[in-house]
């Protein structure tokens, strides 16, 4: 991992296996599917529900400061703790995690590479007991909302053509074939893409066994698709999850020193009176 620009924010499954019992290190798991947790989990790890805990369950918006105060400390994770992040579907809820300890200024916050598929592919050791953890004091920063883009940035970088947008849905969501992925319920009116963006499905960042590609080869995808970042980055989906694992890679992985996460993203641009929408497949090679 070391030809990454910031090999720091990732672990490898074996460092996590001998840190189990480290006091410094604080294992988490999210995931898409938030049954899997309980069906068996990396020992000591703690389960973060995406949909209830890491979001505004009232307001579409991140988690508020003080409810992330209140989940840190119950998670017995202190501002000098570790925290390891891995989920599945390739890390997705694990990196939109990660984005918001960055949003709240967690300094030492990283993802295992290979999330839950590969410790399960390596037949490693899983538990069902849930920790009981003791609770600490945890104080967030001021939000740093230069990792963030909102719907008035995306509006005005678009209409100056001065940002490199990357879409990361699916191809059929990017065409507008489809809304959203089968059995997902946050959906729009509108099918199609934010005009300019360039179609690169997150899912291509990964090998086969959930780890990240290799630099190089992350480079030639980017790149290959006209994400040079000549102009600051933005990066979006349906609901800012699988555009905060973009947003890792092309921040840390590749070192690009302005990338934003859209985490309104289609299901925001979609819904959007007056707002224009490209369809096909065309601006992907533009």
């Amino acid at each position: 991992m070391a030809e990454y620009t910031h090999p720091e924010v990732l672990v490898l499954t074996d460092w996590v296996a001998q840190n189990l019992k480290n006091p410094s290190v604080r294992i988490v798991e999210v995931d898409v599917d938030t049954k899997a947790y309980d069906e068996g989990h990396v020992p000591g790890a703690i389960g973060w529900s995406w949909n209830t805990q890491l979001c505004d369950t009232v307001r579409r918006d991140i988690i508020p400061s003080a409810d992330f105060e209140t989940l840190m400390g119950s998670s017995g994770i202190s501002n000098s703790s570790t925290v390891i992040l891995y989920g599945d579907n390739n890390n997705w809820f694990a990196a939109w995690a990660l984005w918001q300890l960055k949003i709240y200024g967690h300094q030492d916050v990283r993802l295992m590479n290979g999330g839950r598929k590969k410790w399960l592919a390596e037949g490693r050791d899983l538990s069902k007991e849930v920790p009981a953890m003791t609770a600490v004091r945890y104080h967030a920063k001021t939000p740093d909302f230069s990792i963030r883009a909102f719907l008035p940035q995306v509006q005005e970088a678009t209409a100056k053509r001065a940002v490199e947008l990357v879409d990361v849905r699916s191809p059929q969501e990017f065409t507008g074939e489809i809304l959203a992925p089968p059995g997902l319920p946050e959906t729009c009116q509108r099918g199609g893409h934010i005009p300019g963006a360039r179609s690169i499905p997150w899912s291509q960042a990964c090998n086969e066994d959930g780890t990240f590609k290799t630099a190089d080869q992350l480079k030639a995808l980017y790149n290959g698709a006209g994400i040079t970042g000549t102009k600051p980055i933005i990066a979006y989906c349906r609901i800012g999850e699988r555009s905060s694992h973009s947003w890792f890679v092309l921040k840390y992985l590749l070192g690009f020193s302005n990338v934003t996460n859209y985490d309104g993203s289609w299901t925001e641009w979609g819904n959007l009176v007056g707002a224009q929408v490209e369809k096909g497949a065309a601006a992907a090679a533009r």
